[in-house]
């Protein structure tokens, strides 16, 4: 597959456009992908050159800031302080949880639209697991005593604030090549997660969670479609609890939203507007920034992602396309047509990490995108993180120096 426009000519629009947006994933992109999520490592050289493009930077992820899981915890590792990112604001400025958790460059966090008997439903999700996993893991691996158990559960077992997680890489080593047995722990952790929607449905939060999966291959009905391992691809290997409207692309009008404001002085939605009362498709969402955002204020958007997927499913001749970041990046691509602005789709290869994921490098696009896709890349990193941070990092020096020439 060939990318459209030459690379030249995209760093010049970037540089030199008046309003720019960067609006990035993080895992897989400035983040190498890891089996163990404590383990996630990230550069102090993105830390500072996100700082240097200031309100022009935002991450729109699933993971969550705070926490000790969060990926505030990450640079203050990467930093060696946890009062040199709080004093200098060198916190990565979005949305976490799939859009639900916004914070500062300081670290300073809010998350509207959310109840107390949400919030409480979610602290109990974690303990509520735990047998549930046992039950599991006894199943698959009856030989397993419970001292090994209780090591997988604080690896699998993802006690976050506004997405608890079931993650199958602890358990996918154990297994190897067998790929039956692969399909069997997503499948039966699937399963689990929907028991935990159906509790929370008895306990009168009705219709207020959905389970994020990711990678996907896609919606149906409203529900994710998970991605069964295959032999050259593992599939997917998280399934997250999320409030109902948090979507990455929803998180798109949010952090458009708070830009717009920085920038004029007043946010089109409103100062209430959160991802909860978001418009659901893609052309509700599209009419809505058509109606409150006027085409002056409208920046360049730059959406940065690593999880995409199209599979062809052969026997109805069509392909099932999803990954968690494909609904944002199709929103920014949607919206540059309707704008008559040349947003730019970046996609990172992130398949030089730890996890097997669709490698352009080895196979093409296939597996990630196709011919008939709507969704067209403007650039792909190949290599993978560490090729993207060298690239972004110079675009931010030059857009620094650009904007304060002057100053």
């Amino acid at each position: 597959m060939k990318i459209k426009k030459d690379l030249i000519d995209i760093e010049e629009l970037i540089l030199n456009h008046k309003n720019i947006l960067f609006v990035q994933d993080i895992d897989g992109v400035c983040i190498p992908l890891v089996k163990d999520p404590m383990q996630r490592e990230l550069e102090k050289r993105f830390i500072y050159s996100a700082k240097k493009l200031n309100k022009e930077f935002f991450v729109l992820t699933c993971g969550e800031h705070e926490g000790k899981r969060g990926v505030n915890r990450i640079i203050e590792r990467s930093l060696k302080s946890r009062l040199i990112p709080k004093e200098k604001g060198l916190y990565l400025r979005g949305l976490g949880a799939c859009g639900v958790e916004y914070q500062n460059n300081f670290g300073e966090v809010k998350f509207d639209g959310i109840t107390e008997e949400e919030l409480n439903f979610l602290s109990k999700v974690p303990k509520i697991m735990e047998p549930k996993f046992k039950k599991i893991v006894n199943d698959l691996f009856p030989e397993m005593d419970n001292d090994e158990i209780q090591k997988h559960i604080k690896k699998s077992i993802c006690d976050t604030k506004f997405s608890p997680t079931i993650n199958f890489n602890s358990l996918f080593e154990l297994v190897g090549g067998d790929l039956l047995k692969r399909k069997r722990i997503q499948i039966k952790f699937q399963n689990m997660m929907n028991e935990i929607i159906s509790e929370a449905n008895s306990s009168g939060l009705n219709n207020t969670f959905f389970l994020h999966i990711s990678p996907n291959l896609g919606t149906k009905d409203g529900i994710e479609i998970i991605k069964k391992a295959t032999i050259n691809d593992i599939g997917s290997t998280d399934i997250q609890l999320i409030l109902k409207g948090a979507l990455k692309d929803s998180g798109v009008l949010y952090l458009l939203n708070q830009f717009i404001g920085d920038l004029t002085g007043e946010k089109p939605f409103g100062s209430d507007f959160n991802i909860r009362n978001s418009p659901i498709s893609l052309k509700d969402k599209i009419s809505f920034c058509r109606k409150f955002i006027e085409p002056k204020d409208m920046p360049l958007i730059i959406g940065v992602g690593d999880t995409i997927t199209s599979n062809k499913i052969n026997k109805n001749n069509y392909y099932s396309r999803g990954g968690s970041d494909r609904s944002f990046l199709e929103l920014i691509q949607a919206l540059g047509v309707e704008y008559g602005i040349k947003n730019n789709i970046i996609f990172v290869d992130s398949s030089s990490g730890e996890v097997n994921r669709p490698s352009t490098q080895k196979n093409g696009f296939l597996g990630i995108t196709d011919e008939e896709d709507f969704l067209k890349f403007d650039i792909v990193f190949h290599n993978g993180p560490k090729e993207y941070i060298n690239w972004f990092s110079k675009i931010a020096d030059k857009r620094f120096e650009i904007k304060n020439k002057y100053k």
